[in-house]
């Protein structure tokens, strides 16, 4: 059984999972990853073929299923033993208002009820706008966050949190086991993605969000860098590794 909490959320590195899907996957195993965070997994063909020739597991996966039809995303995710199927996206205009968070909550519960049948999971990443709007002197993370069951993992974008104003260390220390993964980043917490770097190498504070959420799984990801994405990744396992963050 895999106990490893590190990942990769395989966006990082899209440009050479186009062009050599087997040859990436390769690649981030040879670094020393065991598990992967897949996305846009109805249309990556052969994924799963070449996850397993790899020795990689996905159990995290980023997929938009709110407001689509479930089934056949959740059947997809089943066949390639996801465990938790992670919304990475649901539209900034839904988080504007209380009643539109509850909104949010209910579709995303409702997903949950399906995905049970599948033996699946559901959760949600953010971005920087969930704590941008506010209402009742809190952000409508943190009024979303309130209201879901823990059917509903959190997977807690730090990088995007500090962008939209929070502070992911205390953040995490009141979701709790809700935080269920961490997209781990680095950089200068600018809204600009070629900002970010190698873990290590900005000013997040890596090591108290990852103390922050001991249990949550640990995914690397840069949305964009100005270097070469591959070799940030590469970097960042390295530099978790040293910081026995690994």
């Amino acid at each position: 059984m895999n106990t490893s909490l590190l990942s990769v959320q395989l966006y990082t590195v899209r440009e050479a999972l186009q062009d050599d899907l087997h040859g990436t996957l390769a690649r981030l195993a040879d670094i020393g990853f065991t598990q992967v965070e897949a996305y846009n997994i109805l249309h990556i063909p052969g994924l799963g073929e070449a996850l397993q020739a790899a020795g990689l597991t996905t159990p995290t996966a980023h997929v938009r299923f709110v407001g689509l039809e479930l089934e056949p995303i959740f059947e997809k995710a089943r066949s390639l033993g996801i465990q938790t199927l992670i919304d990475p996206h649901i539209e900034d205009s839904r988080w504007q208002s209380a009643a539109a968070v509850q909104g949010v909550v209910a579709d995303l519960e409702a997903a949950a009820d399906v995905a049970a049948g599948f033996g699946l999971k559901i959760g949600y990443h953010n971005h920087a706008f969930e704590f941008e709007a506010s209402f009742g002197g809190r952000t409508a993370y943190e009024h979303f966050a309130s209201q879901i069951s823990d059917r509903v993992g959190l997977e807690l974008d730090t990088y995007w949190a500090v962008v939209g104003g929070a502070d992911p260390v205390g953040l995490l220390g009141e979701l709790g086991p809700k935080a269920v993964a961490l997209h781990i980043k680095d950089g200068p917490g600018t809204r600009d993605d070629k900002d970010q770097v190698a873990l290590g190498r900005g000013s997040m504070p890596i090591r108290r969000i990852i103390e922050a959420a001991p249990a949550a799984l640990r995914v690397i990801e840069l949305d964009d860098s100005r270097g070469d994405r591959f070799q940030a990744v590469a970097d960042s396992v390295a530099y978790l590794t040293a910081e026995g963050l690994a």
